[in-house]
């Protein structure tokens, strides 16, 4: 018998909602939506979550209530990572969600996270691909590395994301060469400390998650617009990454905007991305990767 859930993912640059009904291991969407919120706006710097950030988190926050209600899910979790673990004022947020949606959010760990996430991503893969698997969640605050089969066997969740590295390296429009070359040794050391503490070597499937990596699929498969159906689970090798890496970091923040599967809330970060996905690649040794839609949420409705 199925049963209607409800799943929420507040990270540090976007709030995303799953409504599905569950099956035993299985969920059928019946809504999938994300806003840019960029609740860790200058949490890197301040350590505090910024009060227009909160607000605009909670306008998102709201319709999604509205929305859970609608479809009369009879569960509902909500998880929120990297921001709100970092932030010195974390009370105030979870005040706000507490009023807002009626139950208070869960602030996870990051291992929590990395589970969460593989569980999420290793449901449905295409039956030609080899476990073990190394999945990579990049984020706007943090990067999760997972290894493992049919579950996660070894994970780290480290300081590294889109956002973090724009705000404290990514400086100018575009990226000046020594910003970038700065921003690529920290990533480097920190991707190179990852994948020895996961075994990384084990594995022999590079499945990459989130906004970033779906971004620049859709990139690689030139869509006219943003398409989850030819995203999901599409491939990449090493050498387009890397191309499309460095034409984004090249680009101003107006000519990435322009790109049409871009989100536009995406557009300042995703050059960061970009290098911590390419730098994941050639560290790891993969030859490509495969993109996938499914990820943390799915691992959340999964787990209500």
């Amino acid at each position: 018998m199925s049963e209607r859930v409800a799943a929420i993912d507040c990270g540090t640059n976007s709030i995303r909602l799953l409504v599905a009904d569950r099956d035993g291991d299985r969920l059928t969407d019946l809504v999938r939506t994300m806003e840019i919120v960029r609740l860790g706006e200058g949490v890197d710097r301040t350590g505090m979550l910024a009060p227009q950030a909160i607000e605009r988190t909670r306008k998102a926050l709201t319709g999604y209530a509205q929305r859970i209600r609608a479809l009369g899910a009879g569960r509902v979790r909500m998880v929120a990572t990297s921001a709100s673990r970092d932030a010195g004022n974390a009370a105030e947020f979870r005040d706000m969600v507490l009023d807002v949606l009626g139950a208070p959010p869960e602030v996870i760990t990051g291992d929590e996270e990395a589970a969460l996430s593989f569980a999420g991503a290793v449901g449905g893969l295409p039956a030609d691909l080899a476990a073990p698997y190394l999945v990579v969640d990049i984020g706007g605050g943090s990067t999760e590395f997972v290894v493992g089969a049919g579950s996660a066997e070894a994970a780290v969740s480290v300081d590294i994301g889109c956002v973090r590295m724009t705000e404290r390296y990514l400086h100018s429009d575009p990226p000046a060469e020594a910003e970038i070359a700065a921003a690529r040794e920290h990533v480097t050391e920190v991707v190179d400390g990852a994948l020895a503490a996961v075994s990384a070597h084990r594995a022999r499937t590079l499945i990459g998650l989130a906004g970033t990596v779906t971004t620049i699929a859709g990139i690689a498969l030139g869509l006219p617009e943003y398409d989850s159906t030819r995203i999901h689970h599409s491939r990449m090798d090493r050498a387009q990454v890397a191309r499309i890496g460095t034409e984004l970091l090249a680009q101003t923040r107006a000519q990435r905007r322009a790109i049409p599967v871009m989100h536009p809330g995406r557009a300042d970060v995703i050059g960061a991305g970009a290098l911590i996905l390419g730098t994941v690649l050639e560290r790891a040794g993969f030859d490509g990767l495969v993109a996938s839609e499914h990820d943390i949420l799915d691992g959340i409705a999964l787990s209500v």
